[in-house]
Formats: structure tokens, C-alpha cells, sequence
């Protein structure tokens, strides 16, 4: 008997051992942190890695000691990238692909939709932090970060702010959780100063989830005396943007000094990109054409880098692989060792292989809105190959097309030749494939703008009720 309770104990022992070993040494954990840092109308040619003027040392860090993905894909306006990243699904799923949610608007991202902080929180992430611009819906509290999945939240619930007053129409739009917030200074700083408050708030043997949605550099187009100043040879809104795009990068700084700070480098995986591409008039999208609310390269290829040097992703290799905002969830699952069921009907993949320089099977890859015009949609179908771009009377299934384009994506990146007409079969065959994907959209959740006295009374205030 003594013998059986000693090499119990020895047993007892070394299991202690292990499992000390596991959540020892500078932070180590068993699960990764996860952090994704979203930038907000940020041009793919606006940092330092693709030439830019504008100062993006943080940025530049991740892309050199992690990947620059070079191919990743958003929706060329906001809220619908938000939606699928959130879900791993194309938001024309369910209604929110078509334009993002302006203020005093009753509808948002159904509850139903199965998001990244629950998945995580199912597969043992108890701190789940939000941090940002939200801009999926507000007017019902099922709409919430915290009732999707978040267990701490910090940020706007609009799509844009005043910077230094955190107003929207003269209303406040800066809360903690569901309630106002009183803290005070600029949105991008009161952003990274919260992400590391957050950080610091976990125990560094527990793994954490934090998204950072930055409202910046999206309008107004507001930055700080002495960010200003570092860019004296531009003028007008492009000097304040790039201002904007400098804090960002500080903040993001931020972040990641805390985690080298944590000891937590290795066992952090970052993914960074934004949401569209940069906006005509103060962004540059590189050699890419078109801009945000365009569905052309420089509207939807974004720039975009991720960085895990425990999971082998580093080293500052560009990956050349299509993947995009609906991946990141599947890719999440992988990393975090989900095994659970999702319900819903993914459209994203594992593309955690692919980061690690792997090929990806070749897939179509969708974009639909009508944002820009109540009479013209605009469809977009990508493959590796091929990129058909289409246009047509907003709301008639039945009418001609007016505007069909198709592009050589693999050898004209930047859709300078339109060879559409000469490959008509072609065009016919995706034109099929583009409107199967378009009948997969349910009745719009967010409909046409109304007029604004048919809206609901506040931008941020009196929650309405459940319906």
C-alpha cells in the first residue's frame, strides 16, 4: 500500500510539474492570445512596408516579423466587413451586405449569427474584450458587444465620432460596456490606452481575445497639433490623414509593447488589416484602382499583415493566397482549438496553413452593395484568374445589366483591360455563378435609406424595445 500512494504521489507530482511548466516562463499559455487590429478606411498604399511617407513603424514591425498578406479581401465599405469577420459569413446572409448602418437606424447584426467572441468563449477564453468602433447595430441591446459574445467593451457605436469630443450630432457616443463613458481626450489614444488596460486586466497565464476596431483614419478628419506637424509637406485633409494614420500606429505600438512587456510575443497571434480600401481624396490604394465604395482591387484588396512566432508565422514573408475578412473566424477555430458545432453555413476557411506559406485551392470570392446608388448594384466575382465586375438596376433581377466588366486578375491587378467582350461565354458562366450567390441573400434587413423623419428618435439614447 505504501508503495501504491508513493508512486501515486510521484505520479500527482510530475503532473504538477507539467502542467506548471505549461503556464510558466515569461507568460507561456496553452492557448494563444488572440488579437485582431482593424484600421478604418486605411489605404493599401498608406504604410511604410508599401512605400508610404507615412510613419508606421508598429505596422512595419508586424509585417517584418510576422507575414504581409497580400492578397486579403474586404467589403468595400464598412459595416459588412465588420459582419463577416465577426461571423466567417458573407453578411448578405443575413442583411447586411448591401450598406453599412447609419445612425438613428433600428436594425443590426441578428443574434442569431454565431460570433468570433463566442466561439472563443466556448473554446475556454473567459476575457473577451472589444475595444472600438462597433458600427453594427445599437438601437436594441441584443445588438451589443457585450450580448455577442464580449465580455468587456470600450468604443463608439457609430460609424464615425468627432475625435476629440466623442460626439455624434450632439449626442455622446462613447460607452463602457452599455453604459456612457466619462473618460475624456482623443478617440485613437482613449482606443490603445483601453486595449492595455484590458491586456493588463488578465492573468498572464489565461488566454485572451481582444478586438481593436479603430475609428481612425476615417472622417471627420481631425488629428492632433503635433501629429500634424510631422508632415509639413502635405496639406489640406492629407496631412491630417496621415496624422491620423501616425496615432493609430503609436497606439498600436501600444499593444504591442504590452505584450513584449507580458513576455507574451511568441504566444500572440495578430492579425492586422482595414476595413476597405482608403477613400479617393486624401488615401492612396498604391498601383490598385478604385477606392473605398468601388468594387475594384483598391475597394476590396486591403492592406493587411499577421505576426505568431509560436505558430510559425514570421520571418516577413509577402503570402500571395486570397483570403479575407469571412476567413478569419474559421481560422480562429483552428487556432484556438475549437471542436465544437457552428450551425450556421460558414463561407470563410481555414486559412492558418496558407499564412504558413501553403497553397490554397482556388474559390470564388464574392462582393455585393449598392451603398452608392438606390437604382445601380454592383456585384463582383473573383477568382484566382478571372474578376468580373457587374452593374445593374438596383432591385429588377430581370433587367439588362448595364455595365459588365471582366479583368485578367492574375497577370492585370490593376483591371486596366477589359476583355470582356471578347471572352462572352466566360462572362455568361461567372454572370451565372455571380447570381447564385446573389439569390443566397435574404430580404434586406437594412433597407434603402428612408427619410429621416420615418427614423428612430436618437442616435445613441433610449434603447427600444425587444422585438
Amino acid at each position: 500500500m505504501k508503495n501504491r500512494y508513493s508512486v501515486r504521489i510521484i505520479l500527482l507530482a510530475l503532473l504538477a510539474i507539467v502542467e506548471l511548466s505549461t503556464f510558466a516562463g515569461n507568460g507561456s499559455i496553452q492557448k494563444p492570445n488572440i488579437i485582431i487590429i482593424l484600421a478604418d478606411d486605411l489605404g493599401n498604399g498608406d504604410v511604410g512596408f508599401h512605400g508610404s511617407d507615412i510613419k508606421t513603424p508598429n505596422i512595419d514591425r508586424l509585417a517584418a516579423e510576422g507575414v504581409v498578406l497580400d492578397q486579403f479581401y474586404a467589403c468595400p465599405m464598412c459595416s459588412p466587413t465588420r459582419a463577416g469577420l465577426m461571423t466567417g459569413r458573407y453578411p448578405n446572409r443575413f442583411g447586411l451586405m448591401r450598406a453599412v448602418i447609419p445612425p438613428y437606424r433600428e436594425y443590426g447584426m441578428p443574434p442569431e449569427e454565431f460570433t468570433i467572441a463566442e466561439m472563443l468563449g466556448e473554446a475556454g477564453y473567459k476575457h473577451r474584450g472589444m475595444v472600438g468602433k462597433r458600427h453594427l447595430g445599437h438601437r436594441q441591446k441584443k445588438w451589443l458587444p457585450e450580448n455577442q459574445g464580449f465580455t468587456f467593451y470600450e468604443g463608439c457605436y457609430n460609424g464615425a465620432i468627432d475625435y476629440f469630443t466623442q460626439e455624434r450630432e450632439g449626442e455622446q457616443d462613447w460607452h463602457e460596456l452599455d453604459k456612457p463613458s466619462e473618460k475624456s481626450g482623443y478617440t485613437t489614444d482613449l482606443v490603445g490606452d483601453a486595449s492595455v488596460t484590458f491586456i493588463n486586466s488578465v492573468p498572464e497565464t489565461e488566454p485572451f481575445f481582444l478586438y481593436v476596431p479603430f475609428t481612425a483614419p476615417h472622417s471627420p478628419f481631425q488629428a492632433k497639433t503635433e501629429d500634424i506637424a510631422k508632415y509639413p509637406e502635405r496639406t489640406g485633409d492629407k496631412k491630417i490623414y496621415a496624422a491620423m494614420i501616425d496615432c493609430m500606429d503609436q497606439n498600436i505600438g501600444k499593444i504591442l509593447n504590452c505584450i513584449e512587456k507580458r513576455g507574451q510575443v511568441d504566444d500572440t497571434f495578430i492579425l492586422f488589416f482595414s476595413d476597405n480600401g482608403g477613400v479617393q481624396r486624401v488615401a492612396s490604394n498604391g498601383d490598385l484602382r478604385g477606392w473605398k465604395l468601388t468594387p475594384y482591387q483598391g475597394g476590396i484588396n486591403v492592406v493587411a499583415a499577421a505576426r505568431w512566432p509560436a505558430g510559425n508565422i514570421s520571418g516577413g514573408e509577402k503570402i500571395t493566397e486570397r483570403m479575407g475578412y469571412i476567413d478569419v473566424l474559421p481560422t480562429l477555430m483552428e487556432i484556438a482549438g475549437y471542436e465544437g458545432q457552428v450551425e450556421n453555413e460558414l463561407d470563410g476557411i481555414n486559412v492558418l496553413d496558407a499564412m504558413r506559406g501553403e497553397n490554397l485551392e482556388d474559390r470564388n470570392w464574392f462582393t455585393y452593395f449598392d451603398q452608392r446608388s438606390e437604382k445601380i448594384e454592383r456585384l463582383a466575382l473573383s477568382t484566382d484568374e478571372w474578376k468580373l465586375i457587374w452593374e445593374r438596376n438596383a432591385g429588377d433581377n430581370t433587367s439588362p445589366f448595364e455595365k459588365t466588366e471582366l479583368y485578367r486578375i492574375d497577370t492585370d491587378k490593376i483591371e486596366s483591360v477589359n476583355i470582356a467582350e471578347q471572352n462572352k461565354e466566360l462572362v455568361l458562366s461567372l454572370q451565372t455563378v455571380a447570381e447564385h450567390f446573389y439569390r443566397n441573400k435574404v430580404e434586406h434587413q437594412n433597407p434603402r435609406y428612408p427619410d429621416k423623419e420615418n427614423l428612430a428618435g436618437s442616435v445613441i439614447k433610449n434603447w427600444t424595445p425587444e422585438k
